[in-house]
C-alpha cells in the first residue's frame, strides 16, 4: 500500500460526453425532415367567419329634462305628463332597453323630478341616470 499515488480509474473525467447530444439531435432532424413536406402539402381552404355571441346592438339614450317651471322635455320636446308615461311605457318594452338620462334644473322643485322617476319605475325603466354640470360650469 502506497501512499500519496494516485490511481488513474479514479481521476475525474473532464470531458463532456457528446455522443447522446448528436443521438438527440439526430431524432429532431429526421423528425423535422419528415414532417416539413407533410406540412407544405396543406390545402389552402378560405374557411367562414361567424361568431356564436349575438351582436350587442347599443340603443340610443334618452334625454329628458326637467325644466325650472316643472315642465317636461323629451329629447329636447316639450312633452306631457301623460305622454311622458306612455312614451315611457314603450322605451321599456324595448330589448335592449335604452338609458334614460334625466337633467334637472337646479331651481325646480325635487317632487317633479321624483315623480318621473316614479313613473320610469312604474313603467319597468332599468337604467337611470343623473346628468349634472361640474361645479366650475354654470
Amino acid at each position: 500500500m502506497a501512499f500519496g499515488t494516485q490511481d488513474d480509474t479514479d481521476d475525474v473525467m473532464n470531458e463532456i460526453n457528446m455522443t447522446p447530444l448528436v443521438d438527440v439531435m439526430l431524432v429532431l432532424l429526421i423528425i423535422f425532415i419528415i414532417t416539413v413536406p407533410v406540412m407544405k402539402h396543406a390545402v389552402n381552404i378560405d374557411l367562414p367567419r361567424a361568431t356564436s355571441e349575438r351582436e350587442q346592438t347599443k340603443p340610443d339614450n334618452i334625454l329628458f329634462s326637467v325644466a325650472a317651471d316643472g315642465s317636461y322635455y323629451w329629447n329636447e320636446q316639450k312633452i306631457s305628463d301623460a305622454e311622458f308615461a306612455s312614451r315611457l311605457a314603450v322605451e321599456a318594452a324595448k330589448d335592449p332597453q335604452p338609458e334614460l338620462h334625466i337633467r334637472g334644473d337646479k331651481e325646480v322643485r325635487y317632487e317633479r323630478v321624483a315623480q318621473a322617476m316614479s313613473l320610469a319605475r312604474e313603467a319597468g325603466v332599468r337604467k337611470i341616470g343623473f346628468i349634472t354640470e361640474p361645479q366650475g360650469q354654470q
